[in-house]
């Protein structure tokens, strides 16, 4: 089997080394690994491509992980899911069997998964078929406990090499030690996001010296998870979903939560606003 790692925290981050020194240590001897991720952080792409419909080529470098020398590896000018279309279509060796991803330093649970460029460049692997693993650690200080995600992945690996073509999964873990791990659960795809709450502050804009009725200024935002006020804490856990991706990890649980991309919607809300799409426009 061959394996993509990929990710969108650039492929000089400490997440993408880690994961990738942890998949080569257990299925090196067994499989081919080959690494294509942006040369710079890119979170929170999505499944975005950029202006390609601009650009005549790709730039892309090698790059050493240290200890990881006969790992080929490649930092491309472009997103995750560019990194991934570039590999299926064979720009990198023969096409991948699966792409796994991340380790992405921060969670990518509920609404946040759509946004996401580790799952994001997952999903764009399952357009071509492509088994695809998307992994993700709770933001913490130092020490990262890389191991901890690393180790779950490599186990849900050998698994999801069985599934069927274009099966993704979306693991997400938590910053703790791997004895303190409470074990892995599937989490529902929660409803929260990473940005809890906004404050707009407005400026007027001057013209020629005079302040006029028009206004800028900047969108404060609230992250999730980045205060440490114990209430603002509480208040966050009660919004969680009980059973959902985000509280399994707020409660010591990795998660793990099937996806699956842009697809044709036939269900009976879909087949209703066709029918009436297509209602305005009779011959």
């Amino acid at each position: 089997m061959r394996i993509l790692v990929t990710n969108d925290d650039g492929v000089f981050a400490p997440g993408i080394a880690a994961l990738t020194r942890g998949l080569h240590a257990a299925f090196g001897s067994m499989h081919e690994l080959v690494v294509v991720a942006p040369l710079t952080d890119h979170s929170g792409a999505g499944a975005a491509v950029g202006p390609v419909y601009e650009r005549e080529s790709i730039p892309y470098e090698h790059v050493d992980i240290p200890g990881l020398a006969d790992v080929p590896t490649y930092g491309i000018d472009g997103t995750p899911a560019l990194s991934v279309i570039l590999a299926c279509i064979e720009g990198f060796g023969p096409r991948p069997d699966m792409v796994v991803s991340g380790i992405n330093h921060g969670l990518n649970a509920g609404r946040s998964a759509l946004h996401s460029g580790t799952v994001g460049a997952t999903l764009t692997g399952a357009q071509f078929g492509v088994r695809g693993l998307a992994v993700s650690i709770a933001w913490a200080t130092e020490p990262d406990f890389w191991d901890t995600a690393v180790d779950l992945a490599c186990k849900i690996v050998p698994a999801l090499a069985e599934a069927e073509p274009a099966t993704v999964l979306n693991l997400n873990v938590p910053a703790v030690k791997p004895a303190d791990l409470l074990g892995l659960r599937h989490g529902t795809l929660g409803r929260v996001g990473l940005i809890r709450s906004v404050r707009p502050e407005h400026t007027p804009l001057p013209v020629d010296g005079t302040a006029v009725d028009r206004t800028g200024g900047a969108i404060v935002l609230a992250l999730r998870g980045a205060s440490d006020g114990d209430a603002d804490r509480l208040k966050e856990r009660a919004e969680l979903e009980p059973d959902s991706d985000a509280a399994l990890v707020e409660s010591g649980w990795a998660s793990v939560t099937p996806l699956v991309g842009v697809r044709e919607n036939d269900s009976d809300a879909g087949s209703s606003a066709l029918a009436a799409a297509l209602a305005t426009h009779r011959i």
